[in-house]
């Protein structure tokens, strides 16, 4: 028998997949729930491992190359016998792919629905089955710096070892540098003492010639797609200030628990969202979604082009410090590529920050599926009156944010940053209970 194996669906919004890299060669022998191939997605790369065992006979899509959600990227053989056949069955797939991705490609829209494949996402592990879980950068790294990969435990998702796990047992430096100031980061810092940004990988930037016309990776025509959705949407801004002088106090005492401005801002938004509940909801077809959690998604841009948004969910009921853990876990796994469906996908309100950067104020554009998106700007010092009637200088954010007009009205969100601007103002140790 001659089993195809598919493209899978890694996430709810993927068309398309490109294969990252094939970990076997045409003729090797798969056994069932063996990683086969490397996809990348349009949030992450995902190890997928084969639904049936089998010799793997003709390659239909080659490393580097995309193809449509459910269309055959390789095909399996029982038996040494039937290689030959499916070799065969193959080109003739090959040309019919490649038919029907010219097709889709001049459509104006991609339909999408479940399908059922021959592969699965493998589920991570330092070792399963007796078999290493290792990164296919990871494996590589261990390869050329004569690593044994059987000796490190992993630091990866579900302890799968990455390659900052071999670079530590060399003894090298992970080569990962703090992020250049034309690149955004995950952290929301809202006064200029705040410390430098989590470390990202370091990428140089690719030579473009003038006229040239760049290609878009999966993760930037993601991006596209979901924009062209929101852009649909009836949306609205309403914007406020907030003195952040109390903020910046509370994040001087507990910065050095491993506490991050990220962490503190969105446990405040969670907080806020309890009381404000229709805030956090989205609209459907049938009417008001109010989703079972306050999963706060936070905006950060990639170094390669693309933006994610890693959801730190039920971020009102975590304490701050397990907050914090959460949300450097997540940039771990995010920078690597490595975050599961479910945490880029489950997001029920949106924080995006160009406060880094100086940018006084901006309107966010409303993700798909949500019905908010609250954009931070810089924290700054200003000159105000005071209660007395003298004057004083505060430390002073403006706070816009987007709201779906279709369930949200303006005096929903002018409510939610009032008692927003309340907690961060006067009550911010709260944040910390």
């Amino acid at each position: 028998m001659i089993n195809d194996v598919f493209m899978p669906a890694l996430s709810s919004t993927m068309t398309e997949g490109k294969i990252v890299s094939w970990q076997k060669s045409p003729g090797d022998w798969v056994e069932k729930g063996e990683t086969v191939v490397v996809v990348e997605s349009d949030k992450a790369d995902m190890d997928v491992e084969s639904f049936s065992s089998g010799y793997l006979a003709t390659i239909v899509v080659a490393a580097g190359d995309v193809a449509p959600v459910g269309s055959t990227i390789a095909l399996l053989a029982e038996t040494e016998a039937e290689i030959e056949q499916a070799k065969q069955q193959g080109g003739t797939t090959a040309k019919t792919e490649t038919t029907a991705a010219t097709a889709s490609s001049s459509a104006t829209a991609v339909a999408t629905a479940p399908i059922s494949t021959t592969t699965e996402i493998q589920e991570n592990g330092s070792r399963r089955n007796g078999r290493i879980i290792a990164s296919p950068r990871a494996k590589k790294l261990a390869k050329d710096l004569k690593v044994d990969l059987s000796t490190l435990k992993g630091t990866g998702p579900h302890g799968r070892i990455v390659a900052e796990d071999v670079e530590k047992a060399t003894g090298r430096t992970p080569s990962y540098v703090a992020a250049p100031a034309n690149i955004a980061t995950p952290v929301i810092p809202t006064q200029p003492s705040i410390p430098a940004p989590p470390l990202i990988p370091s990428a140089p930037p690719a030579p473009i010639t003038p006229g040239q016309v760049v290609p878009m990776n999966t993760l930037q025509n993601a991006v596209v797609r979901n924009m062209i959705v929101s852009l649909s949407v009836p949306t609205f801004h309403v914007s406020y200030t907030i003195a952040t002088d109390n903020l910046d106090g509370l994040y001087k005492q507990i910065k050095s628990k491993g506490v991050t401005m990220t962490a503190i801002l969105a446990k405040a938004v969670a907080m806020t969202l309890q009381q404000h509940p229709l805030v956090n909801a989205a609209y459907v077809d049938q009417g008001i979604q109010h989703p079972s959690g306050i999963n706060i998604s936070v905006a950060v841009a990639m170094p390669d082009g693309g933006l994610i948004t890693p959801v730190l969910q039920n971020a009102d009921k975590m304490d701050i410090y397990s907050l914090s853990r959460t949300w450097k876990g997540l940039v771990d796994r995010a920078r690597a590529k490595q975050l599961q469906p479910d945490e880029y996908s489950t997001g029920t309100f949106t924080l995006s920050n160009l406060g880094m950067f100086g940018v006084n104020t901006f309107d966010a554009i409303l993700p798909p599926g949500q019905g908010s998106i609250l954009a931070i700007g810089a924290s700054q010092p200003q000159v105000v009156a005071t209660a007395d009637g003298m004057i004083g200088v505060k430390r002073q954010m403006q706070v816009n944010i987007t709201c779906d007009h279709r369930i949200i009205y303006g005096a929903d969100a002018a409510a939610f940053l009032q008692d927003l601007a309340k907690l961060i103002e006067t009550n911010p140790q709260s944040l910390t209970m």
